[in-house]
């Protein structure tokens, strides 16, 4: 088999307490407890569940949730309607949703033109109004998060599988991380207005998960303005978009 025929690997992450935090830390990025309900949600690429899971059981019961994935993974079922998909097309109607979340699947997709449809269906899912929620590894992340090997993306495309073999951590790299500026490009060319929440969510995933409460402190007492002269550096892009008009 090619690498270019090569199957992309779903990469699902199955910790649910991670999933638990980063679907929290999605909830008060988007500022969901301050839209009216009742909210459609969709997940693409849901891996263990657990973000589905959350919402379609929240408390507040303001939630529908649909979630697709190209590979069933899933360690908790409960709260939410599911189906697997064979590609970037999704299986609902123009407008159906109000909210969509791509954590960390446009990197798994495919090349340019997959990317770029990716985006097209998220669009085409969304309400007028709708919201969306959008996290993909930086190419210029110090270590590469599928395979855990640092400078693995840093590389030029062609030599990125060579190095896993190098290193021993997998025959072909099937992932295509972004840039900023490139991701941008794609969500404009998309027909989406956006907002980099790179800072937030740092503050975000510290006050949430507690990993190192010195370091939370410290990130405190950092002003947004001096984080954001590194937000091309920050390992994860993280954005809130929504769909401009026709």
């Amino acid at each position: 088999m090619t690498e270019a025929a090569h199957p992309r690997l779903p990469h699902a992450v199955l910790d649910l307490e991670s999933r638990r935090w980063k679907a929290l830390k999605i909830e008060r990025l988007l500022a969901l407890e301050d839209r009216p309900g009742p909210l459609r949600l969709l997940e693409v690429g849901t891996g263990s569940g657990g973000i589905a899971h959350y919402f379609g059981s929240h408390p507040s019961g303001r939630f529908t949730v649909d979630a697709v994935d190209i590979v069933d993974n899933r360690l908790v079922r409960g709260g939410y309607r599911y189906q697997t998909v064979s590609d970037t097309r999704l299986p609902f109607a123009d407008g159906e949703f109000d909210v969509v979340l791509s954590n960390h699947v446009i990197e798994h997709v495919g090349d340019d033109a997959e990317q770029r449809a990716h985006l097209a269906e998220l669009r085409r899912v969304m309400k007028a109004d709708a919201i969306g929620y959008l996290a993909v590894p930086n190419r210029w992340m110090l270590v590469e998060p599928h395979y855990r090997l640092a400078f693995l993306s840093w590389w030029p495309k062609p030599w990125r599988s060579s190095y896993l073999r190098l290193f021993r951590r997998g025959k072909v790299y099937d992932c295509e991380p972004l840039q900023l500026g490139q991701l941008e490009r794609l969500l404009s060319g998309a027909g989406f207005r956006f907002r980099n929440l790179g800072v937030a969510a740092l503050r975000a995933t510290f006050e949430i998960e507690r990993t190192n409460a010195a370091t939370t402190r410290l990130l405190q007492r950092v002003p947004d303005r001096a984080i954001e002269l590194f937000r091309r550096l920050i390992p994860t892009l993280i954005y809130r978009f929504e769909r401009t008009s026709p």
